[in-house]
């Protein structure tokens, strides 16, 4: 019984820590874009073309990925 004047105690603080994460969490923007980086993992890295935040290295213009000039 006197384990219970411990628990409860701790389980409140670790419940009231928990909703304070939760709270700075949606504050401080960590769930604003949700979609975003479920979708760019169906893009290539690579691909000039789209701009997935982060700056992929390019391939050389002569590179076999590459589409021929349009002239």
């Amino acid at each position: 019984m006197s384990a219970l004047y411990l628990l409860i105690p701790v389980a409140v603080v670790l419940v009231g820590l928990a909703i304070w994460v939760f709270f700075w969490a949606v504050d401080s923007g960590q769930y604003d874009d949700l979609d975003s980086p479920a979708h760019s993992i169906l893009f290539d890295d690579e691909d000039p073309k789209h701009k997935a935040g982060v700056d992929a290295p390019t391939k050389d213009a002569d590179g076999p990925d590459q589409e021929p000039p349009r002239g």
